[in-house]
């Protein structure tokens, strides 16, 4: 076991393993030291069902996904965005497509075969592992300090890259338990928060009966907080036992989570039928109904069935839903009540941590 190293890399997540790469590839020997049994079990788990690597959108627009880092972060996504991150998963042999979203996913969906790859590419790069070793701060003489199968372990390293992942799933390794290390030596830091999360919903019973796992697709989300700041895109929702999680939720979360935090309540509009104006809704709603249910009308005239018809029974009253101005109205635009963000241990990443002023170039 080493004593001291050239470099020494603290999390074997998918940071911490591109960092391990670019500092071989740069001809520095590189000790990765990671908490867990094996490396990027997160990756492996979250691309399971489908590993959705980036976005394929012109840089300019995929900046704007940062908006309150745009200007920090534009100089690193020019030399390393969703293009390169393409061009790097085929150099494993991974091919891409982009879904109908603009989200880009991995051929064959599933994160074992790039990861598979990626681990036996720094194998053979010269990688040497240490696996169940968990970092637990510093020694006396400012050494790495590591708990292993071996007992306490003293780590000298000419430089340390840290890549400690957040707070959710903590059950894959990531439990946070870091930062209290960081703010015992004075280093700025905002607390965890969910994010990529999804939120909760005041759903009656049989709502959630009837609709848990509904995909709820090609719809667009909207939301403008007090501020003056908005979001609106077009994407995909899916109906949970507690409320909504999914891409939009997901791509939403910053302005959600920051109306939840001023107001503890926060309100989004979904628009059901973005294929469809207003006034070709109406038309088609005032169509003579007969003897038919309100489900079968909807589902008849304008196609609004399942999950999203369940939406507007939910949260509509009698009257809307009885006059097809007001139902198409609010097939166009429903408004929905968000009550909390789901818990941090059940986010997909995590906001917060170490703050963005304490990083140099």
């Amino acid at each position: 076991m080493p004593q001291h190293c050239q470099a020494v890399v603290v999390g074997g997540g998918p940071a911490g393993l591109m960092a391990a790469e670019v500092l071989l590839a740069g001809g520095v020997d590189v000790d990765l030291f990671e908490a867990m049994p094996a490396p990027a079990r997160k990756l492996l788990v979250a691309g399971q069902s489908g590993l959705n690597l980036t976005r394929a959108e012109p840089l300019p627009a995929f900046l704007g996904n940062y908006p309150e880092r745009r200007q920090e972060l534009q100089a690193a996504l020019t030399d390393f965005g969703p293009e390169q991150l393409r061009a790097w998963a085929a150099g494993l042999g991974i091919s891409t497509f982009v879904g109908s979203t603009g989200r880009v996913f991995a051929e064959g969906m599933g994160s074992e075969p790039l990861l598979t790859a990626w681990l036996h590419r720094l194998h053979k790069m010269g990688l040497r592992w240490h696996l169940r070793h968990r970092w637990c701060g510093w020694d006396q003489d400012d050494r790495l300090l590591f708990t292993g199968p071996d007992g306490r372990l003293s780590v000298a390293a000419d430089t340390t890259i840290f890549a400690l992942g957040g707070g959710s799933w903590p059950q894959l390794g990531a439990t946070g338990a870091w930062l209290p290390l960081f703010q015992a030596r004075g280093v700025a830091s905002a607390p965890l928060e969910p994010a990529n999360c999804g939120f909760t919903l005041p759903f009656s019973e049989h709502f959630r009966q009837r609709h848990q796992g509904e995909p709820l697709k090609n719809v667009v989300l909207s939301c403008t907080l007090a501020d003056g700041r908005s979001f609106s895109r077009r994407g995909e929702l899916v109906i949970t036992a507690y409320g909504i999680e999914g891409g939009l939720a997901y791509a939403a979360g910053p302005l959600l989570r920051a109306a939840l935090a001023d107001h503890r309540q926060a309100e989004i509009s979904l628009d059901l039928a973005p294929d469809r104006s207003l006034g070709k809704l109406v038309a088609r709603l005032a169509t003579p109904r007969g003897g038919r249910s309100l489900a079968s009308h909807l589902a008849r005239t304008v196609g609004i069935k399942g999950a999203r018809a369940g939406l507007l029974r939910q949260f509509l009253p009698p009257a809307t839903l009885a006059s097809p101005e007001l139902l198409a109205a609010a097939i166009k635009r429903l408004p929905l009540p968000l009550l909390a963000t789901r818990p941090l241990a059940e986010a997909i990443s995590t906001a917060g941590g170490l703050d963005f002023a304490e990083l140099d170039e």
